[in-house]
Order: structure tokens, then sequence, then C-alpha cells
């Protein structure tokens, strides 16, 4: 997947007015405490709380200029829900967001916030895409997949800010959902011609594109029971996955203990919340600092989106609610 220059700075132009760059700091306490340079690209201040909110804006804008359907519909558990939400509410059309039982109903108030009507539909992420497909038939909306050359592009333009704002970036650890946020890394390091190396972390109770990227090929059907519902892949991209076989140095995976003590080392370290998968990025860099010592290593907190209950579970040194299949 290869973006120009003219498609990047067109991204740009359609978010400034509904998304400010998000700020990159480099935290002396994480350096401190794990050895390596430590930025964090804070996706959790965009106005959604998660990177997302880039992606849904230019593929709802993108698909304006070639002509409204009458609605659209999607599936998601809340970040990529919020986002084509919000775009739609800006474009004048219905979002249909379809999302799976159990899901967190704090998410769920943020979409129809943004003013997405909320379906409530499935046993899990896959259950709820089948339904999404079957309301964008039967409705004659436009199906918004989790993975595609706009919402990439927009998402894209974190890296850009990242590697505007900071030179010499050796590594940069991102999470792994559906793959645009480590998809829009790669193009971005290849447009600019960096070689900085792109890690992507998934949870170990959801390692199908971990796996996948160790075979070469895509492996579906494996569990996504972890509580990091932004990562709660069980069926990859294979778009997604020939991005990152091409791109990524490694795929890791980190456990459920990994991810709860990385949200609280960035609440203790720089006073930001991260939900789950916006944790798991330090989580990876966590798990193998030893080899990145000495270097400048890049962190993407994805999003500040956990539920009151979570946080509640994370700061009393226990995993969050029971294991629930969940998708991004």
């Amino acid at each position: 997947m290869q973006f120009t220059q003219d498609e990047i700075a067109d991204a740009v132009a359609i978010l400034r007015p509904r998304v400010p760059p998000t700020p990159a700091y480099a935290w002396p306490l994480l350096t401190a405490r794990l050895g390596p340079e430590v930025i964090v690209k804070h996706e959790n201040h965009t106005p959604t709380g998660a990177f997302k909110a880039r992606g849904g804006l230019v593929y709802m804008e993108r698909l304006r200029r070639a002509g409204l359907p009458p609605g659209v519909v999607t599936a998601t558990r809340g970040n990529h829900g919020q986002s084509i939400a919000m775009g739609a509410q800006a474009a004048g059309i219905p979002a249909l967001i379809v999302v799976p039982e159990g899901n967190s109903p704090e998410k769920n108030a943020a979409m129809r916030a943004f003013g997405g009507e909320v379906l409530i539909a499935g046993e899990d992420f896959d259950a709820a895409r089948v339904r999404a497909a079957a309301e964008a038939e039967a409705r004659g909306y436009r199906m918004v997949p989790s993975f595609h050359r706009d919402l990439v592009q927009g998402v894209a333009t974190y890296a850009a800010e990242l590697f505007a704002d900071w030179q010499g970036i050796d590594v940069v650890f991102a999470p792994v959902g559906m793959g645009s946020g480590l998809c829009g890394l790669i193009a971005m390091r290849d447009l600019l011609g960096l070689k900085t190396e792109i890690v992507g972390v998934v949870a170990k109770l959801a390692p199908a594109f971990a796996r996948s990227f160790r075979a070469g090929h895509p492996l579906p059907n494996f569990g996504a029971q972890t509580f990091a519902d932004g990562i709660a892949c069980r069926e990859p991209s294979p778009e997604a996955l020939e991005v990152i076989l091409r791109g990524a140095a490694d795929l890791i995976e980190v456990d459920e203990a990994e991810i709860v003590e990385a949200i609280r080392v960035l609440l203790t370290d720089t006073h930001n919340l991260a939900e789950g998968a916006g944790a798991a990025a330090l989580a990876g860099l966590m798990q193998c600092r030893a080899r990145h010592a000495g270097k400048r290593a890049a962190v993407i907190l994805s999003g500040g989106n956990i539920d009151r209950e979570a946080l509640l579970a994370v700061l009393s040194d226990q995993t969050p609610g029971e294991a629930s299949a969940r998708q991004p």
C-alpha cells in the first residue's frame, strides 16, 4: 500500500477542522523506567479519544465527493464506530453502528452522541459484522469495512505528525486490531524514506495477526478473548497482512497482565488514561526493552476509552471483567 504526498496532504486538510495534531512527548519517567528514550504519541487526545477519528472522517469525506449513499452501516466494538458516526453526521447522512452483545456501554453512548444509531446484535464482532451486512442490504446503505485505503490514509496522518515532530526514531510500537494503524505507519515511513522499524503488538488471547505474520499467510479462527477490545481480532484482513508482511519488523504478543501493567505505568508516569489496546504498544516495548536500550522508541497510545469498571479493576491489580470475544 503506497500513498503520495498529495493524498496525505488531502487527508490532513480534511481532518484539520475537526482533528488537530496530537502531541508526541518524550516522558522522562518512562525513559528512566525502561532504558530507551520513550516517546508517546497521544492519539487518546483526538475528539473521539482514539486514532480512529482520523480514518472515519477521511473515508466519509471521500465518499461524499464520490456521491453519498442513503446511509452507512458498519460493525465495531466502539472506536471505529465513533469515527464513522462522526463522519456521517458531518456528511449529513445516517449511520447504523452494529455492536455485539456485551459491548461497552460507554462506547455505545459515545457513538449515539456522535449521531449514530446503535444496534446490538450477535455474540461477538464477527456475528455483528454479518448482521451489519444484512442491514446494509435491507436498508440500501453503504457497508463500511474495518480496513480500507481511505481509512488507512486517514490514520496515516498520525504517523506523518510523529515523524515530523521527532527525528531519528529507531523503532515504533503500535497495536494491531484490523491493521489500519500499523499499515498507516508503514506507508508513511516508506513515503518519507525512513529506516525506522515498525513493530506490531497483539494480545496473546487474540493472536491471529501475529501467528499469520509468522506463517506468511492469513490464519483465521483464533480466539479473541482479550479484554483489550480494540485488538481483539480473530479474522485478519488479508490486505492488511500483505502490507504488514512487507513492512513490519515483527509482531509480538503480550498477555493480559502485561497490558494491565502498561495501563498502570502510563497513568503513573504520564497521567494519561489508556484503554487496553491503547496500552498494548507500551506493553510490547516493556516486554523487549533490553533489545532497544539506548534507542529512541515511540509507542502509539491509540486510545483512552477505558470504561470506569475496567479502570477500577486495573487500579485494584486485577484484569478487567470476564474474558469475552471482542474486535475493533
